[in-house]
């Protein structure tokens, strides 16, 4: 017969293996490293350039793809490229943590 205590381990792994890929990056380092983003994407990700995409409440999985993708080439952009070779996989969990937790604007261009 399996333990009570056996039985309590296990749930409690099988909470954390649920935790989702939203929560890998930390939102509030995020927003510090994405001042160099504000030019082009706004301060909170919400472009008011029909050129530069809005990048607030984009989902997070989708956001991480996106800057992974540009880093290594996959992606091509001449402006976005040089920008994202120099992030680290932490730095990308971040900025999508905080933009994917932004509101995002309807924005009439």
């Amino acid at each position: 017969m399996i333990s009570k205590r056996i039985l309590w381990v296990a749930g409690f792994a099988a909470m954390f293996a649920g935790i989702t890929a939203a929560q890998a990056g930390n939102p509030a380092a995020g927003k510090e490293k994405s001042k160099s983003c504000a030019a082009c994407h706004g301060a909170d990700g919400n472009s008011t350039v029909p050129d530069f995409p809005r990048l607030a409440g984009q989902h997070y999985d989708y956001l991480v793809k996106a800057l992974s993708d540009y880093k290594s080439g996959e992606r091509k952009n001449a402006i976005m490229a040089p920008l994202a070779a120099s992030l680290s996989k932490r730095d990308i969990e971040d900025l999508a943590a905080f933009y994917s937790r932004q509101q995002g604007l309807t924005v009439k261009y």
